[in-house]
């Protein structure tokens, strides 16, 4: 079967996928993906160590994940009044106006 030089179909021999994650999909045919959403949340209180040899001595590390935050952006946004989000965009300017937060003096 010949194939017109304006055809839309084309083959591909070989597709390997290792890992589909994150905000990602994998579409075959007519596809038309709406509507389409992705969240993700990670909370380290340490980092990542890699190599070899590594020592580590003294080391503290702290996590608060109080979930606010995850609520304030999350699907029920658009539901919270909107003295509450004031309220907390208060908070958050306050915060970041702190001198002392994450700076080595």
């Amino acid at each position: 079967m010949a194939a017109s030089l304006f055809s839309p179909n084309f083959v591909i021999g070989r597709i390997d996928i290792g890992s589909v994650e994150g905000a990602s999909c994998v579409n075959m045919g007519n596809n038309f993906p709406s509507h389409f959403q992705s969240s993700k949340k990670q909370n380290q209180g340490f980092g990542e160590i890699s190599g070899n040899n590594n020592t580590l001595s003294e080391t503290r590390s702290a996590l608060d994940d109080s979930d606010f935050l995850d609520w304030m952006s999350g699907e029920a946004a658009p539901d919270i009044p909107e003295a509450v989000r004031d309220w907390f965009a208060g908070l958050v300017r306050e915060a970041s106006q702190q001198a002392d937060i994450g700076q080595d003096k």
